[in-house]
């Protein structure tokens, strides 16, 4: 299992949203992701998860 870990820019970019909007659904904990220092950090195979079941596609 990959572990890939990526910036709150990285997954706005990955999601093609702002990165404002990626803070807000961050801190309001709808994104999943945690921090480290202070910074946000998000796994790539959670996110992923996370748009499968905004699409109802979870198959788990």
């Amino acid at each position: 299992m990959t572990t890939d870990i990526m910036t709150i820019r990285e997954v706005a970019e990955y999601l093609k949203i702002a990165e404002k909007t990626a803070y807000r659904l961050a801190a309001e904990g709808e994104l999943p992701g945690f921090k480290v220092g202070g910074s946000w950090r998000f796994q790539r195979n959670e996110i992923d998860k996370w748009i499968k079941a905004k699409q109802g596609k979870v198959d788990e």
